[in-house]
């Protein structure tokens, strides 16, 4: 998969014409997908490159980084997922200043003409773009007339009568409604990362982890029955545990820690890039008058999720 995260390009870039699905994706749920189905239809009729347009920072969190989207993917993690749906071309731009304060025209010139040599241009109904959202479906297909692509917008998709949307997963998330979120997502919830080495205090206690961080700031918080595996051969796949989300408040922690005790396992997996499902949310995060008193607490965790997980074969 090419990935692009500039507007500029190589003067002697030649890029193939494009069918290229434009927004956040942040989450991947049955809405984007729906998205990107109709991008690959379109790719595929046409011998064009299943692309896909996305921007980092998230243009929220751009224009008001005092109170960050909480986030569903890291920028890892979305590209991975972005190979994983066959997109072949991944315009992972840079929103800046210089970015935001692109006009609707310069954008469709700039981004979609010349970088993405777009064809096909699909989008939500409700998709906004250029300086202070200025443009939008309507101002997209009059531009495309004049640049020579065709404009698909699609509608709005829904689960029991709800719209489908970034904001829906992030709110069931942060219930801890992991049923409700993997029903818009088609999938368990998950974070990947590389293992960090820690302060090895789990170890200390009898609950060796391991550390990742997860997309700051994240969705969720609290602690989890999960499940856990390597991308490396003879790693864990799909191994039951207990993990803790959140700034460790008892040790006063600082940054947002993912920290995985994987049950009945003693293999060394520093430098392994793991992926946590989340299956069940156990309770929130507490900060403890003692280690012992953790420790105590800690235990009732791991009981409970291995109960949960036992009962929840699928997982």
């Amino acid at each position: 998969m090419e990935v692009i995260r500039t507007l500029q390009s190589p003067s002697e870039s030649h890029p193939s014409p494009s069918a290229v699905v434009i927004g956040n994706f942040d989450g991947f749920h049955l809405g984007h997908q729906a998205l990107i189905d109709e991008m690959h239809a379109l790719a595929t009729a046409g011998d064009l490159v299943p692309s896909m347009m996305c921007f980092e920072p998230l243009p929220a969190t751009y224009f008001n980084p005092e109170q960050p989207i909480r986030r569903l993917l890291s920028v890892r993690d979305k590209a991975l997922l972005a190979q994983t749906f066959g997109i072949k071309r991944l315009m992972m731009l840079r929103f800046n200043q210089s970015f935001a304060q692109l006009s609707p025209e310069s954008f469709v010139r700039e981004a979609i003409v010349q970088r993405a040599q777009a064809k096909h241009v699909i989008v939500g109904n409700d998709f906004r773009f250029g300086h202070q959202a200025s443009g939008d479906l309507a101002t997209m297909t009059e531009l495309g007339q004049q640049y020579g692509f065709e404009v698909h917008g699609v509608g709005v998709v829904e689960h029991a009568g709800e719209r489908i949307s970034s904001t829906k997963l992030r709110a069931l998330l942060a219930q801890g409604d992991l049923i409700g979120a993997e029903r818009l997502l088609g999938r368990p919830y998950a974070i990947s990362g590389r293992v960090l080495r820690g302060q090895q205090l789990g170890q200390t206690l009898g609950y060796a982890t391991v550390n990742i961080r997860p997309p700051i700031p994240p969705a969720l918080h609290g602690i989890f029955a999960v499940r856990v595996s390597s991308d490396r051969a003879g790693g864990p796949q799909q191994h039951p545990g207990v993990a803790s989300l959140g700034y460790r408040p008892t040790v006063d922690g600082r940054d947002w820690l993912l920290e995985a005790h994987l049950f009945d396992y003693d293999g060394t997996l520093y430098g392994h890039h793991l992926c946590v499902e989340f299956v069940a949310f156990i309770r929130s995060e507490e900060k403890f008058g003692s280690l012992d008193e953790m420790v105590e607490r800690m235990h009732e965790d791991a009981r409970q999720a291995k109960q949960v997980l036992a009962s929840n074969a699928r997982h």
